[in-house]
C-alpha cells in the first residue's frame, strides 16, 4: 500500500516535531512531505504538494484552522485531522460533527486510530455546513480560555484573557494594558496580536487599537467616536470601523 502524503501546518515548531515523530512509526503509512509554521504558505502550497491528509492546529495567529480549511477547500480537497490544545469541553464540538481530532500532546494510539480512519476511507468529507457550524460552536466555547501565551522580549507571557482592558499598536510591537495597570509590550504587531484574541469578544475598532468589548463602560457619538473604558480610559474609533463596532455591540 502507498503511504499517504501528509502535510502538517502548526505555528509551534515543537508541536510539528512531536507529530513527526509519533508519525515515524506508523512508517508504513504515512509519508510527512512538508511542514508549515505559516498557514498562508500551505495554502499557497496545495495545488503543487497535492496532500492525502492534512494535520491541521487550529489556533494559529493571523489564520485559525478554521479559515484556513475553508480557503482550503476552495482549492483542494483532501482528508483532515485537526490538532488542538482545547480542552474536553470544547472538543464536544469536534464530535457533534464528527470531525476528526487528536488532543495536544498527542497520544500514540490517537494517532494510530484516526490515520486509520483515514486508510479505511471511513471519513467524510468536511462540507461548509460543518464547518460553518463548528467554527460558530468553537467561538462560543473558546470564551472559556483563560489565558493566552503572548512573545515579549524576554520570553513568553501567560496572560489571562479577561485583563486585557485594550491592545495598541507601537510599530511591529504592542502594548497590552491590563486591569491592574500594568502594561507588556509584546513582539507581534496587533494585526499578529488580534489572532491570538480572535472569538474572545475583542475588537479592532481603530487601526491602532484593539477592544477587549467586556471593558467598555460607554461610547461617546462622534465622526468615528469615542470609548470610554472602566478604568476611565478614552479610546477613538475610527469612522470607517465605526459601523462594524455598532453592529459588534448588538
Amino acid at each position: 500500500m502507498d503511504k499517504l502524503k501528509s502535510i502538517i501546518v502548526d505555528d509551534e515548531i515543537a508541536s510539528i516535531d512531536a507529530l513527526k515523530w509519533e508519525l515515524e512509526v506508523l512508517n508504513n503509512q504515512i509519508d510527512v512531505i512538508q511542514e508549515f509554521q505559516d498557514p498562508k504558505a500551505a495554502i499557497e502550497q496545495l495545488t503543487n504538494l497535492k496532500p492525502d491528509l492534512i494535520f491541521l492546529d487550529i489556533e494559529m495567529p493571523g489564520m485559525n484552522g478554521f479559515e484556513f480549511l475553508k480557503k482550503a477547500n476552495e482549492i483542494f480537497t483532501c482528508d483532515v485531522i485537526f490538532t488542538t490544545a482545547y480542552d474536553s469541553f470544547a472538543l464536544n464540538a469536534f464530535k457533534v460533527n464528527a470531525i476528526d481530532y487528536l488532543l495536544k500532546p498527542i497520544d500514540p494510539e490517537e494517532l494510530a486510530s484516526a490515520v486509520q480512519k483515514v486508510i479505511d476511507k471511513r471519513t467524510e468529507p468536511i462540507t461548509q455546513q460543518k464547518l460553518e457550524q463548528l467554527f460558530n460552536l468553537m467561538k462560543k466555547q473558546s470564551t472559556g480560555l483563560k489565558s493566552v501565551a503572548l512573545p515579549t522580549l524576554k520570553g513568553l507571557d501567560f496572560i489571562e484573557v479577561h485583563q486585557v482592558m485594550y491592545c495598541q499598536s507601537d510599530g511591529n510591537y504592542t502594548r497590552l494594558h491590563l486591569t491592574d495597570g500594568e502594561t507588556i509590550l509584546v513582539s507581534k504587531t496587533l494585526k499578529e496580536v488580534e489572532g491570538y484574541f480572535e472569538g474572545h469578544y475583542f475588537f479592532r475598532v481603530h487601526n491602532s487599537y484593539l477592544v477587549n468589548m467586556n471593558h467598555i463602560r460607554k461610547y461617546i457619538k462622534g465622526k468615528g467616536g469615542y470609548i470610554v473604558l472602566k478604568n476611565g480610559h478614552y479610546i477613538p474609533v475610527s469612522r470607517g470601523r465605526k459601523e462594524g463596532f455598532l453592529d459588534h455591540l448588538e
